[in-house]
């Protein structure tokens, strides 16, 4: 099967968002699609673009190409870079707030 392209990745998100408008989160897995077409799907209608992943073997085993993890700063860098808010948040969407000592979640 032909690999997709990266123009087709966000056309993908963007009729999504607009066709699933009953679906609250819209996510740009960064894994399959590169961090850069990642990137530009924040600005096409996904909100998601998954998070700091250590070691990411399904899609490698399968032949992806992108890298298999990204660090917090670089994942932050991405979405402000897209001029977005990064958010950090657990697997039902709630903020999470970190500090030197403890993590809250806002539920």
């Amino acid at each position: 099967m032909p690999k997709t392209t990266g123009i087709l990745d966000i056309r993908q998100i963007a009729v999504s968002r607009l066709v699933l408008d009953n679906f609250p989160h819209i996510k740009a897995y960064w894994q399959m699609m590169t961090p850069r077409i990642a990137q530009i799907a924040l600005r096409f209608g996904a909100d998601d673009i998954d998070g700091t992943v250590i070691e990411e073997k399904i899609y490698h085993d399968a032949g992806a190409t992108t890298p298999q993890g990204m660090r917090r700063q670089d994942l932050t860098r991405l979405i402000r870079e897209a001029g977005r808010v990064p958010v950090e948040r657990d697997t039902l969407y709630h903020p999470v707030i970190r500090t030197e000592t403890s993590v809250t979640v806002a539920v």
